[in-house]
């Protein structure tokens, strides 16, 4: 049973099941976001990540539980999924009203595009397209927006530039963002909470601690990567350094 309302928590999920063919991907999950809250959500391949976000976003059924979700939602994909015959600002505005050209150009200006508003998207740049994507979907002022991989297309130094836009804006908007992830520095870097997802339930919920901004160096920082790896079955432990000697005798 899916149900939706606009009072808090913005998410709230019991006994959530989704099944296809004879494996629960999720099974009898359970997650509570928080309005303004930011949580991001790890898990192996086909843990069921996506699936989760995408029945809080309206695009997939659950076969029992209970999803509570606020009307207004939107989602990110990890392709911007813009519309090629469309210029930037009518694909930013695509099935509003046209008086909502002007909250185009200010969620535009947010990202730092308001100079393409005209321009094509074949002529944009990969972060430039996925910055239109973000403006897209905060101008239909969403009170839970969904962010599905959403640069796990971007080279590394647009990948960070990108998350700290995503971070600052979602501050300044204060949405419930739910973030699916496979990057653990990401989720750690922008999240108030990291989930970890596993057999169809939630094996970790874990408030960062982190001072902001956040430096992997940090250790509290670094504790929490290596908790989050050793729950996602990722081995963090070094591996010893073999002496000069047993090197040498072609021994490691």
């Amino acid at each position: 049973m899916t149900a939706r309302t606009t009072s808090a928590p913005a998410v709230r999920v019991r006994g959530l099941r989704r099944v296809f063919g004879d494996r629960a991907v999720l099974d009898g999950l359970r997650l509570d976001i928080a309005r303004g809250e930011f949580v991001a959500l790890l898990g192996a391949s086909g843990s069921g990540k996506t699936t989760l976000l995408r029945i809080l976003g309206a695009l997939d059924g659950a076969d029992g539980g209970e999803v509570l979700v606020p009307e207004a939602r939107t989602v990110v994909f990890q392709e911007p999924r813009l519309v090629p015959s469309k210029q930037v600002l009518a694909n930013v505005t695509v099935a509003l009203p046209r008086s909502r050209s002007a909250h185009g150009l200010r969620a535009l200006a947010e990202v730092g595009l308001e100079r393409h508003a005209e321009a094509w998207p074949g002529t944009l740049s990969g972060g430039e397209a996925q910055r239109v994507a973000l403006a897209r979907a905060l101008v239909r002022e969403p009170e839970l927006l969904l962010l599905d991989e959403p640069f796990a297309a971007l080279d590394a130094l647009t990948r960070l530039k990108m998350q700290d836009l995503v971070g600052e804006l979602c501050r300044r908007h204060r949405p419930a963002v739910l973030l699916v992830t496979h990057d653990v520095d990401e989720a750690v870097r922008l999240a108030d909470r990291v989930a970890v997802l596993r057999d169809g339930r939630l094996v970790t919920d874990e408030t960062v601690d982190v001072a902001r901004p956040r430096d992997p160096g940090d250790p509290s920082f670094a504790s929490l990567r290596r908790r989050l790896l050793d729950d996602l079955g990722v081995e963090t432990a070094p591996k010893p350094i073999p002496s000069p000697d047993r090197a040498e005798a072609g021994v490691i």
